[in-house]
């Protein structure tokens, strides 16, 4: 029997307890899911060092054994092949994510028809919760507790440079 595999990509700059959600989710989906980090997003510059992001995201998903959590660098849908992958799992939390996933599906069918879109409703109590939100609170010194695993509130705590704009 063929391994399905799916990459969950992402910046995740930070984790947040809905980026948890939609990976377990989709690993109860798939037989491995590949957690894949954007070393350097193109339309930002990441405020957590990808290395944290890895480091982060291994300590929050460490009891779900079929995740694994990897760095990339280049497109996506290259990323998923050389990861085996079949499928792409992104989150979806309102209209406004729709639209710019459709449009990412779309060039990405295009550059690998062979590797589908899968998209997970964001879980009600995290359709609001976003990585720019929690960075946001996060420099105005609010609580982001009930926001990202308990791992990134110490990452804040250790970097107070990261709680001032």
């Amino acid at each position: 029997m063929t391994k399905r595999v799916a990459i969950c990509p992402g910046s995740y700059d930070p984790v947040t307890l809905g980026h948890i959600d939609i990976i377990q989710r989709a690993a109860d989906l798939f037989d491995h899911v590949v957690v894949g980090v954007v070393r350097r997003p193109k339309h930002k510059e990441p405020l957590i060092p990808a290395d944290d992001r890895v480091a982060l995201l291994q300590e929050s998903l460490a009891d779900v054994p079929n995740v694994t959590v990897e760095t990339f660098s280049d497109l996506v849908v290259e990323f998923a092949k050389r990861s085996g992958a079949t499928a792409l799992v992104k989150g979806l939390r309102a209209v406004s994510d729709f639209e710019w996933e459709f449009q990412m599906q779309q060039l990405n069918k295009h550059l690998a028809p062979d590797i589908e879109s899968v998209y997970l409703a964001a879980s009600g109590r995290y359709m609001f919760v976003s990585s720019s939100g929690v960075r946001e609170i996060a420099a105005f010194g609010g609580s982001v507790e009930n926001l990202v695993p308990p791992c990134v509130v110490r990452w804040f705590d250790d970097h107070p440079s990261s709680r001032t704009l």
